[in-house]
């Protein structure tokens, strides 16, 4: 079993969004670790909030099926990818970390994603995952949120979030 680590996000009626994807998330991998939610501001384009969360969970599939998994669980919450790179989503789930390996794989697959510097990705995940371990920089991600260039990129905690 491998040890995968999750970016969640959605604006696009966020909260029935990610609590359905967690709920798939424990559906399919058993036991999910999931972070505090945060309601951030959208990247790359003017949007609505985003809300973000990480998950981590332990998986019997390679990442390319992994992946291809996860696209199929944004598929099925409506996800539209005819747009911009950058834009409203309804549902964003990526693969982040898998275990200490470095993958390129078919379409965007790329692990550790780039976006793990984002302060919206790093910081959920290091709360949940302190000791994963970026391999490229062979740093853990509590090493790498302590000294991120974002840790004061506004991110509010959102209260009464039943991710159950």
């Amino acid at each position: 079993m491998a040890r995968a680590c999750l970016s969640l996000g959605s604006n696009l009626e966020p909260e029935a969004h990610l609590r359905s994807a967690i709920a798939a998330l424990r559906a399919r991998f058993g036991q999910v670790r999931v972070s505090q939610v945060y309601r951030t501001r959208a990247v790359g384009f003017d949007g609505d909030d985003f809300l973000n969360a990480a998950a981590v969970v332990e998986t019997d599939l390679e990442p390319e099926a992994l992946d291809a998994w996860l696209h199929a669980l944004e598929d099925a919450h409506g996800r539209d990818r005819s747009g911009p790179r950058f834009g409203d989503r309804t549902l964003d789930v990526d693969l982040v970390l898998y275990d200490e390996r470095v993958v390129e794989g078919p379409g965007h697959l790329r692990v550790p994603r780039d976006e793990l510097r984002h302060a919206f990705v790093l910081r959920p995940l290091a709360e949940i995952a302190p000791d994963a371990v970026e391999p490229r920089s062979g740093r853990t991600l509590a090493q790498l949120w302590a000294t991120s260039q974002e840790r004061d990129v506004a991110m509010e905690a959102v209260t009464g979030f039943d991710a159950a």
